[in-house]
């Protein structure tokens, strides 16, 4: 290898990198205190001291604000939820569907999917939603909840919360085994929800303000779809999405042999499959699908916190069956869920040389002039916004054909199996003589380059097999050697972080991990907890199904749903991981990870299909740390220039606009994260039409409406504006308008607890007409 010389800016950069980690490493160590801080839940695998929510009122607020964002209460008491009389003499099963507010904190804080330093929240595009989904068979025994979450994924300190606080209220009727919480994956959401150390430091710190936030919303999503529940019928159609994705990593798909790839037309999973519930009468309840698509479309530019493609169709869906309902209100509801997304890419112009324009579709993504870092891939819109309407509205229009033509009635019963597994000693058995294990978590060198979608480290590229002395030496010096066990398990993944050897201030990434199937009839619903490639998806399918068949359960539908339960990065397959792009670098327990989950998931069929899901082993319980280091983003009192109040209008809107154009108006503003813990406002911004006839003003769009945008602009000493514009449509009807604009403001006087303070204020009225 070639002696590595550094230019004195790449010197200057390198030594400030070491005193950043020492710092970040030094600051870990201190605020975290590790001693008593892991506990192992017991009856049914749940936290025995949590916090319970401030209140579960508004499915848009947190409860009653605090100094410090944290909560501090004990765990409430097992109280039992008398169950509502279930009507019983009915062929199909009672079907309840709920939607809730889930946004946490919106500015101040790391947006959770590309790990880059300095995409903080600065606003809001749209809210993000918890959907749950409530199915019981007739006499209400045997039921199951699904839960599509709009943010990035489900981590395991998240689900034992929600569990502790179902048991609270529901006693054993909600358990580990037939909840199923999966996340959309959207990378626009907020961070700071995690316990173990990679994640922390990701996130930059843990928010129990945004952490407390997911869950009231997640738990109430549950409560209503619960209250809501009534005897329905579900239908089941799978069809095929033209147009709105793309292999990211074709080089590594090459990898899987000839003979398997033939048996498909795609190197991604194209297929989507819907269920459409209704009651008996007929009454539409919602729609809940897969499909493998990773919501990148939003860039790692973006700084509003939004829901991405997935979301938009969501929100088209919705609004379509809601009609008269602001966006997130109404009784339908609608869940576009994630699948096998590993390598699935909405960018579907491909990755391309952002500084000459030629393809960069190789195995290393990078370019001539540049290298990775000007390897981009684009969607079909003039932006990122464009971008995730066109790559959204594709996956709505085509779920609304399969919705609409949806006549197969998914009937049986439900069966739910999950098991706790100790991922880092799994024996996998390739053959009849032949074993291999899983490995201690580590994370390869591709893993810090990043992908086509969202480039990482400049000085690491995709595909590397072999490590760097300098890069293997700053480690060795920072966080200790890697074992030669850890080394030659991960092979040929050249070591980046030996993150399962790393212990301090807690473990780095998980070990023990939920494997689930809930079963709906023939409908089989398998709960990843990661993100599965295409062909790894297609593999466990396979697998699940024949060993359902091989037990007497013939023709089941598989469904792979992905970023369920808790995050451990990418699963690929044997062959790809010999690839080492970004994907198998993050295949963090090692090159059999894939046949250590097909073997573990045919074991909960098996059990299903033999009725000997009660002989399952529980296994090891996870744990849940209670200490973690807060945001190192402190909270400050909010102020206002001389002269002026919050709220105050410092940019007016204009007189009068067309529909296509802008309307915009700036406030004196105060930190939106405030907002988060306090529940007078469950919205930042609304838009109103005047309505002569009543003399009163009409909301026509919140800040859950696509047309809208909120701002955030920080300045100094607590100092901020606040920008909202409003992107007429074509639909508004003319008329007089006006924009609102609702805040918290954190007053802090000395040696005295912080006081959150609402407020609102609008702009002028201004006109809106269809021409000039």
């Amino acid at each position: 290898m070639a002696k590595r010389t550094f230019s004195m800016l790449e010197t200057f950069l390198i030594f400030l990198l070491v005193l950043m980690t020492a710092i970040t490493v030094a600051l870990l160590s201190l605020l975290f205190i590790t001693s008593g801080t892991i506990e192992n839940h017991k009856d049914s695998g749940l936290p025995s001291t949590q916090s319970s929510p401030a209140t579960m009122g508004s499915t848009a607020s947190q409860g009653p604000a605090r100094t410090d964002g944290t909560t501090t209460t004990q765990a409430p008491p097992v109280v039992s939820t008398p169950e509502p009389p279930l009507f019983q003499n009915f062929s199909g099963y009672h079907i309840g569907v709920g939607r809730a507010d889930c946004t946490g904190q919106i500015a101040d804080i790391n947006l959770m999917g590309y790990s880059k330093t300095g995409q903080n929240a600065r606003g809001i595009l749209t809210r993000l939603y918890s959907r749950a989904f409530v199915i019981a068979e007739p006499d209400g025994l045997n039921r199951m909840v699904f839960v599509s979450v709009d943010i990035g994924m489900v981590s395991q300190r998240l689900r034992l919360e929600v569990l502790n606080r179902l048991q609270s209220k529901y006693g054993s009727l909600y358990r580990r085994d037939n909840v199923v919480l999966s996340g959309t994956h959207t990378h626009s959401g907020p961070a700071g929800f995690f316990q173990y150390t990679v994640f922390v430091i990701a996130s930059e710190g843990f928010s129990n303000r945004t952490f407390e936030y997911m869950v009231t919303g997640i738990v109430k999503s549950i409560e209503m779809a619960h209250r809501n529940m009534k005897p329905g019928k579900i239908f089941i159609n799978k069809g095929i999405v033209e147009g709105a994705q793309i292999n990211r990593s074709p080089s590594s798909y090459l990898q899987n042999p000839e003979s398997e790839r033939a048996r498909y037309s795609s190197n991604t999973d194209k297929e989507m499959v819907v269920l459409k519930m209704q009651d008996l009468n007929g009454a539409e309840l919602g729609l809940l699908s897969w499909f493998a698509i990773h919501p990148v479309s939003m860039n790692n530019s973006n700084h509003l916190v939004n829901s991405d493609n997935v979301g938009y169709a969501s929100y088209l869906f919705e609004q379509e069956k809601n009609k008269g309902y602001l966006p997130g209100q109404g009784p339908y509801v609608a869940a576009f869920a994630s699948s096998n997304l590993g390598d699935v890419s909405p960018n579907v112009l491909g990755p391309h040389c952002i500084n000459t324009g030629e393809s960069c579709d190789n195995a290393n993504s990078s370019c001539p002039i540049g290298g990775p870092s000007m390897c981009v891939a684009m969607g079909p819109g003039q932006d990122m916004l464009r971008s995730t309407q066109i790559i959204g509205r594709i996956i709505y229009e085509r779920a609304k054909e399969l919705y609409d033509s949806a006549s197969q009635e998914v009937t049986g019963p439900l069966v739910a199996a999950h098991q706790w597994v100790n991922m880092t000693d799994v024996t996998v058995q390739l053959n009849s003589t032949h074993t291999a294990k899983t490995c201690k978590p580590a994370l390869g060198y591709s893993f810090a380059a990043g992908t086509i979608d969202g480039f990482g480290n400049p000085n690491f590229t995709q595909g590397t097999t072999v490590g760097d002395p300098f890069w293997d030496t700053l480690r060795d010096q920072i966080l200790g050697k890697p074992s030669e066990e850890i080394k030659e398990c991960h092979k040929p993944k050249p070591i980046l972080l030996h993150t399962g050897e790393l212990t301090k201030p807690h473990p780095w990434h998980p070990d023990i991990v939920d494997v689930q199937i809930v079963t709906i009839g023939y409908l089989a619903i398998t709960a990843i907890p990661g993100e599965f490639t295409t062909m790894s998806g297609r593999r466990l399918r396979e697998a699940v199904q024949a060993e359902f068949a091989t037990n007497g359960m013939e023709n089941m539908t598989i469904v792979i749903s992905g970023l369920c339960n808790v995050y451990t990065h990418y699963i690929t397959t044997f062959e790809e991981y010999q690839a080492q792009r970004y994907e198998a670098a993050s295949t963090i327990y090692g090159p059999h990870t894939l046949s250590a989950y097909i073997q573990l998931f045919q074991g909960l069929a098996k059990a299903i299909a033999t009725d000997t899901v009660a002989n399952l082993s529980r296994g090891p319980e996870p744990p849940f740390f209670k200490q973690l280091i807060a945001s190192l983003i402190p909270n400050i009192a909010d102020r206002t220039p001389k002269g002026k109040n919050f709220g105050d209008v410092l940019q007016p809107t204009q007189a009068t606009y067309r529909v296509g154009e802008v309307a915009e108006v700036t406030f004196v503003g105060a930190n939106p994260k405030n907002s988060a813990e306090n529940e007078t406002h469950q919205t930042f911004l609304t838009v109103e039409k005047y309505e002569a006839a009543s003399e009163s003003w009409w909301t026509v769009h919140n800040d859950a409406s696509w047309e809208t945008r909120f701002y955030w602009h920080k300045g100094l000493l607590g100092h901020s504006n606040v920008t909202i514009q409003w992107h007429i449509p074509d639909t508004a009807q003319p008329g007089s308008y006006r924009i609102r604009y609702f805040g918290h403001s954190r007053k802090q006087e000395f040696l005295k607890p912080a006081v959150i303070l609402p407020f609102e204020s609008a702009s002028s009225t201004f006109e809106v007409v269809t021409a000039w």
